[in-house]
């Protein structure tokens, strides 16, 4: 009994599969060569995660606070006047438009969320601006 005899009764026994024999040898090179490529590829996302990032810091100009700077990038939120439950006008807590009740977006704003308003410039002075849907506002 030759040695490549009991080598391949020892792969058959432990359950190790010759896929060269099952295919030909260009076919088997190229399933390698791809194989390689994706355990690479896996490999360097791996090694990609371990890196840490920087935090990103802001420096503001001696003498000056941050609230100077972010005041003018604060937005408003609309203050809700007190609780009305019919007007000329609507708007959403949420929102910052306001519609006459007749337009179909008013129609999804649900009963808790409404807000409503007499007039334009009350639904305005509350942050809210007219709806560009909504014809007739």
């Amino acid at each position: 009994m030759s040695i490549t005899e009991i080598w391949k009764k020892i792969k058959g026994r432990l359950g190790f599969v010759d896929f060269s024999e099952m295919m030909d040898k260009n076919t088997f090179l190229t399933a390698m060569a791809i194989l390689i490529a994706l355990i690479s590829f896996g490999l360097g996302r791996l090694s990609g995660l371990e890196t840490v990032r920087k935090n990103v810091e802001i420096e503001f100009p001696k003498g000056q606070e941050a609230s100077a700077f972010l005041g003018t990038f604060a937005t408003t939120t609309p203050k809700a006047p007190i609780a009305k439950t019919s007007g000329t006008y609507v708007a959403s807590k949420n929102g910052t438009k306001y519609y006459l009740p007749t337009c179909a977006s008013s129609n999804r704003i649900s009963a808790q969320n409404k807000i409503w308003f007499d007039t334009k410039e009350e639904a305005q002075n509350a942050g809210y601006s007219p709806a560009a849907n909504c014809k007739g506002i």
